[in-house]
């Protein structure tokens, strides 16, 4: 690699080149001192400056649609989060400190839950340090931090972006998106993509190359310095995407298009977006705030809540994904050197089948309560022997149809005697990813590795589809790489049967496999499994799908 040219991860597609504007750093850490003179004065500050911020959060979410309104209201509930505003008063109170700095430990205190948490949740964890960013700015009268308004097309550059930027990004002014740090099922991912916007993450060198102009390659993850006085080269536009709602390629071969949810605004934006189902209900969103486990009674209403915009249509909902990495207060887990490789998922329920049997309980009368077929998946299941533990566990509960996540080498290359046991599978790619290639999701340094085009993930993918099409029982993808159009139709010719993503490219996706044949597919899935490298299989893929749709990135 050429000292004018760096390489990331392709997130969002497309190629566009212009001048380059650098989004400022975020506000330094505040200073712990002088302390207040007066600390209750000072501690009530913070409440009226956390409801400015969310104020604005919310008007921009007023203006925005789809996923990027979804997520402001997100941010803006986190900046009007009683236990934040709570807990940083105590600390002005109690440790006299600066309001400022209050909320900073306060939010640090929040963030480090999440990492704990791990998985989606830690991936939140740029949500709260915007919301802190934004907090401290409005109490040291500063503005706050974000995209600085851009007076002509142009290439943004940072080290991350907040989730908040992003969704309030004009498309028009934007060229392309480049971060030296995030990964490829960052919000800033899933935003471009929706926004249309080219985008590369985890570009390493990104800040100190210093160009005053970009290529931005959102296919290959190359980005190259250009000339500052070469002609803009703005992404093509973005064709209104038209799709009928039904999951079915060119030829009519069917694949189910569905959308990942946690609570019921997830589950109202994956209705409105034309989502057949739910291929991915993730329960614990239930369980974050719970000093103890909530009651059967509790449970039920909370997953009926989120079930009920899918009356009549299939439901996937996966139980309990907790453990040491993923701490629950109720379940007290023991600490561990290496909590991602130890008792978690199904572990903890074979643990503690109690908790399975009594959220399987309020799982069904739910289902009942819903009127949606209700399907039952466990977490980290390893074995064949903890499969068929789990269907057990599901038929007595009464529940009709048990399946379990391949998130692990081991359960891809077990899938034929795991199919023997239960219903279907479904392959979380961001774990099974992250555990193949020993690369931890949340650091930068090794985002490429997690990169779903990686054709010895796609290698495991296609061990499951053939698996599944010879014991001839579903396998679904509900992992980020399901929410690639182009990867969608390489994951369809590998035998995978249904997709769920963010609620976001549901229709770029639906759209992107009706206008391809099932051969198509399958030509596409061989040409990206054989590739030698991610932009390899990128661009062999494209290379077919031009023949039928256009040149790549449409």
């Amino acid at each position: 690699m050429s000292n004018r040219q760096l390489s990331g991860v392709a997130v969002s597609p497309g190629r566009a080149s212009g001048p380059v504007v650098r989004v400022a750093e975020p506000l330094g850490e505040p200073a712990s001192g002088p302390p207040p003179t007066e600390p209750e004065a000072e501690a009530a500050r913070i409440a009226p400056a956390a409801r400015v911020v969310a104020d604005r959060l919310e008007q921009l979410a007023g203006k925005a649609t789809g996923e990027a309104a979804a997520i402001l209201q997100t941010t803006a509930a986190m900046a009007a989060d009683p236990a934040l505003v709570a807990e940083a008063e105590r600390l002005v109170t109690a440790e006299r400190l600066p309001a400022a700095r209050a909320v900073y430990e306060a939010a640090a205190g929040f963030a480090q839950q999440l990492v704990a948490a791990g998985g989606y949740l830690a991936e939140r964890v740029r949500d709260v340090e915007d919301v802190r960013d934004r907090l401290v700015a409005e109490l040291r009268g500063m503005a706050p931090p974000g995209v600085p308004e851009l007076g002509r097309p142009s290439v943004l550059v940072a080290r991350d972006l907040a989730p908040a930027d992003t969704a309030g990004l004009d498309p028009a002014k934007v060229l392309a998106l480049v971060t030296e740090e995030g990964g490829p099922t960052s919000h800033t991912a899933i935003l471009a993509r929706s926004l249309g916007i080219p985008a590369v993450v985890a570009v390493r060198g990104l800040l100190a190359l210093g160009a005053p102009a970009l290529v931005v390659d959102g296919d290959t993850g190359m980005v190259e310095v250009a000339d500052p006085d070469a002609p803009v080269v703005a992404p093509r536009a973005r064709a209104a995407v038209e799709w009928s709602g039904e999951g079915v390629t060119a030829d009519g071969h069917g694949v189910k298009v569905l959308g990942n949810v946690g609570a019921p605004s997830d589950a109202h934006a994956a209705v409105d977006a034309g989502a057949e189902g739910v291929g991915l209900f993730r329960t614990e969103f239930c369980y974050l705030d719970a000093a103890t486990e909530p009651s059967v009674e509790r449970q039920r209403a909370a997953y009926a809540e989120v079930l009920a915009p899918f009356r009549g249509k299939p439901v996937i909902v996966r139980t309990l994904d907790a453990g040491a990495d993923k701490p629950l207060a109720f379940l007290a887990p023991e600490p561990e050197p290496n909590p991602a490789l130890g008792v978690r998922g199904l572990r903890v329920a074979v643990d503690r089948p109690d908790v399975l049997d009594r959220q399987l309980a309020a799982i069904a009368g739910a289902a009942a309560d819903s009127g949606a077929e209700v399907s039952v998946m466990a977490p980290m299941v390893a074995t064949a022997e903890e499969a068929a533990w789990f269907a057990e566990r599901v038929r007595a509960a009464r529940l009709e149809r048990s399946g379990v996540m391949i998130e692990v080498p081991a359960a891809a290359l077990a899938a034929r005697e795991i199919l023997a046991a239960v219903d279907f599978v479904s392959i979380g790619t961001n774990d099974l990813a992250q555990y193949t290639f020993a690369a931890d999701r949340q650091v930068g340094a090794v985002a490429a590795l997690n990169d779903p085009w990686q054709p010895a993930l796609l290698r495991l993918v296609a061990m499951v589809g053939e698996a599944a099409r010879a014991a001839g029982k579903p396998a679904g993808v509900c992992g980020e790489a399901a929410a690639d159009p182009r990867l969608a139709v390489v994951l369809t010719g590998l035998g995978i049967s249904s997709l769920s993503m963010n609620a976001a490219a549901v229709r770029a996706v639906g759209a992107a496999l009706a206008a391809v044949t099932y051969d198509d597919c399958v030509r596409a899935a061989r040409a990206a499994v054989d590739a030698p490298d991610p932009a390899a299989a990128r661009a062999a893929v494209s290379n077919i799908r031009a023949d039928r749709t256009g040149p790549a990135g449409s």
